[in-house]
């Protein structure tokens, strides 16, 4: 019987610790997918912890409004949560970590296709890293 993926964000799933996201940004590596910008860091599997964790963000100097910025924390959320189970699978296969942080850097608040399609080929990019780690 085949068993049915489920699309979960779950609160162990999200990247909370300050300490965690201070040392991502200083530590961690990056590449942007216009309009995202996206943060990563991959450390070696923690028993406790999941094996991804993911957070968001969009600042303040292009939307002034916290409706906006809600939104389109909404929508790359939304979009992640649909396509993150390929990447967390290889991760769980390869018995690594990584901590993710999408960063919105547009200027406009975006329709909920082309932020599906560049969270795709953010998490496609992610999965291609931790291909290459797990055979190095």
């Amino acid at each position: 019987m085949e068993q049915k993926q489920r699309y979960t964000l779950g609160k162990t799933e999200r990247l909370k610790s300050r300490k965690l996201i201070e040392q991502l940004f200083k530590e961690g590596k990056s590449f942007s997918v216009q309009p995202i910008r996206v943060y990563w860091m991959l450390q070696p599997a923690n028993n406790n912890a999941p094996s991804l964790q993911f957070g968001v963000a969009a600042g303040t100097k292009h939307f002034k409004h916290a409706v906006d910025r809600n939104r389109i924390k909404r929508l790359i959320r939304e979009a992640y949560r649909l396509q993150k189970n390929d990447l967390q699978q290889q991760l769980a296969a390869a018995d690594l970590h990584l901590n993710v942080f999408f960063i919105f850097t547009g200027k406009e608040v975006p329709d909920y296709n082309l932020v599906f399609e560049k969270t795709g080929i953010a998490l496609q990019k992610l999965s291609e890293i931790c291909v290459q780690s797990a055979s190095a």
